[in-house]
C-alpha cells in the first residue's frame, strides 16, 4: 500500500486523538457493493493506526459484484476525510466510522469500487472544464409497521401535519440525527401516500452527497427500528398509490460560478445546461437500468402517479422526466435542473456517474435540446406523443437491461469490470422473477384455467 503523505499522517494523528477523547471502541469502515448495499468491517481501538495507514483485508469475492474467486484479495483503505462519530443514541456505544476506498493487494485502485466509478467520471468532468458537479436529491420512503407487510402508519397526505402520530414525530427524530452527523437538511414533509415521508438534504458536492445518501438511508432505517416501525426505500411497496422516487437536483459549477446559469434566457438556463438536458433524454433508456435497478422499479415507472415514463422536459411539468425548478431571482447558484426519473433503491455513486456521464456527452456533442413539454402527459394519446416525439422509458428491468447492454456509454462510465458485472447481476434478476408465479396469477387464473 503507498505510504501515507506526511499531511495524512498529521490527520491520522488527529483522529486518533479524538477517537481516545471519546472513548470509541469501535469503528466502521463501510463500502458499497455495485448494487449500492452498505456494507461494513469492524475495528476494535487497537487497529485504528493500522487499518488508517494500510487499511484492512477482505475477500471479495463474497460481496455483490466485487471479484471473482481467484481475485478475491481486497482492501478497504479509510478516507481519512470521512471520518465521523456517531452519537451513542443512534449507535449504542461510542462508535466512529469511515467511507473507505477499494484497493487490490498490491495497493492499485479496484475497478469494481462504486466510489472509484464517480471519482473517475468526476475527473473526466474537470477535463472537460468543470469543477464541481453539484447535487441535491429528494429521497422519499415509507414507514411500515414491520418488514413482513406494508402496513401504513398513518392516513396522511401531501404536506399534511400529523403532530400526534408517530410517523410524524420518528421522522422529527430523523431530521435531528442528520443534522447531529453534519448532514443538511432543507426540509421535510409528509408525502402523497399514506406513511410517505420525504427528507430533502441541501444539495452538495456529487462524492460527498452520495456518501450522505448512503448515511441518509442508514440513519432513516435506524431510527424507525429503535421506534419499532420499518422504513422503506422500495420504488413501489403497494399497488394503486404512489411509489418512492429520489428526484435529483443537479448542476455543474466553473470557477465558483454555475455554468446551468444564463441570465438573458427566459428559463435562466445556459447552453451548457440545455446540451446537458438534451444528454439525459438522448442517454436515459440506456442509464435507466442503473438509475432504475430493481424489477420493482419499473411498477412505479407508470402514469398517473407522479412517476415520469415518458421523455420530455419542462418548466413546471412534473409529468415530464426533466423539470425545470423555478429560479430564484439573485440567486444564479440555485439555477439547475431536476432529474425525475431515479428511485432511492439505486446505487448512488452510479447512478449520479451514469446521470453526469449522460449529460457531458450531450455538452460535448452540442445536442440540441427538444423543445419543451408543458401540457400533462398522461393526458396526451399515443397519436400525440408520437407527433411530438415523445418516447417512452423502458416498461420493465428486461428492457432496460438490454438498453444498457448495448450502451458503449454506459460502459465507458462504469469500466468494464462493473458493466459486465452489473449486467450480469440484473439478467439473473430478471430470470428469477420471470419464473416466480405470482400471488396475482394464482388468484386470477388457478379457479378458471
Amino acid at each position: 500500500m503507498q505510504p501515507r503523505s506526511a499531511q495524512e499522517q498529521e490527520t491520522i494523528k488527529q483522529i486518533l486523538d479524538l477517537t481516545r477523547r471519546n472513548n470509541i471502541q469501535i469503528i466502521k469502515l463501510w463500502f458499497v457493493d455495485i448494487l449500492g448495499n452498505l456494507k461494513s468491517l469492524s475495528l476494535s481501538h487497537r487497529e485504528f493506526e493500522y487499518a488508517m495507514n494500510e487499511g484492512m483485508g477482505f475477500d471479495g469475492s463474497s460481496v455483490e459484484g466485487f471479484a471473482r474467486i481467484y481475485e478475491s484479495d481486497l482492501v478497504a483503505l479509510p478516507d481519512l476525510d470521512t471520518f465521523q462519530m456517531f452519537p451513542p443514541e443512534l449507535t449504542g456505544a461510542p462508535i466512529a466510522r469511515f467511507f473507505c476506498d477499494i484497493k487490490t493487494a498490491d495497493g492499485k485502485q479496484f475497478e469494481g469500487d462504486p466510489r472509484y466509478i464517480l471519482k473517475k467520471n468526476l475527473a473526466a468532468m474537470r477535463r472537460a472544464g468543470f469543477d464541481a458537479f453539484m447535487v441535491g436529491p429528494e429521497l422519499e420512503y415509507f414507514y411500515f409497521k414491520d418488514n413482513k407487510h406494508p402496513e401504513t402508519l398513518d392516513c396522511g397526505g401531501y404536506f399534511d401535519t400529523i403532530p400526534l402520530d408517530s410517523s410524524y414525530a420518528i421522522r422529527r427524530q430523523t431530521m435531528l440525527m442528520l443534522e447531529k452527523l453534519g448532514i443538511h437538511v432543507e426540509y421535510s414533509h409528509h408525502e402523497v401516500a399514506p406513511s410517505q415521508h420525504e427528507i430533502d438534504l441541501r444539495y452538495d458536492e456529487a462524492m460527498k452527497m452520495a456518501d450522505q445518501v448512503i448515511t441518509y438511508k442508514t440513519v432513516v432505517k435506524q431510527i424507525a427500528a429503535s421506534n419499532g416501525v420499518y422504513a422503506s426505500f422500495m420504488p413501489k411497496p403497494i399497488a394503486g398509490i404512489n411509489g418512492n422516487g429520489m428526484h435529483v437536483h443537479q448542476s455543474l459549477f466553473a470557477n465558483g460560478e454555475n455554468q446551468f446559469f444564463d441570465a438573458n434566457d427566459p428559463l435562466y438556463l445556459s447552453q451548457t445546461a440545455k446540451h446537458y438536458i438534451a444528454g439525459i433524454l438522448t442517454h436515459v433508456n440506456e442509464i435507466c437500468a442503473v438509475t432504475n435497478q430493481w424489477v420493482n422499479s419499473y411498477k412505479r415507472l407508470v402514469p398517473g402517479y407522479e412517476a415520469p415514463s415518458y421523455i420530455a422536459w419542462g418548466r413546471k411539468n412534473r409529468s415530464a422526466l426533466v423539470r425545470i425548478p423555478q429560479a430564484k431571482a439573485g440567486k444564479p447558484a440555485a439555477t439547475r435542473i431536476e432529474c425525475r426519473f431515479p428511485d432511492p433503491a439505486c446505487n448512488p455513486y452510479l447512478a449520479f456517474a451514469v446521470m453526469l456521464g449522460a449529460g457531458l456527452d450531450g455538452i460535448a456533442r452540442k445536442l440540441p435540446v427538444p423543445a419543451m413539454t408543458e401540457e400533462n402527459i398522461f393526458h396526451m394519446t399515443a397519436q400525440e406523443r408520437e407527433k411530438r416525439g415523445i418516447g417512452t422509458l423502458p416498461a420493465y428491468l428486461y428492457e432496460a437491461v438490454n438498453e444498457t447492454r448495448r450502451s458503449g456509454l454506459v460502459r465507458k462510465i462504469l469500466g468494464e469490470h462493473t458493466f459486465e458485472k452489473f449486467i450480469a447481476n440484473k439478467d439473473i434478476e430478471w430470470e428469477q422473477y420471470r419464473c416466480h408465479v405470482s400471488s396475482y396469477e394464482l388468484e386470477k387464473y388457478l379457479s378458471v384455467l
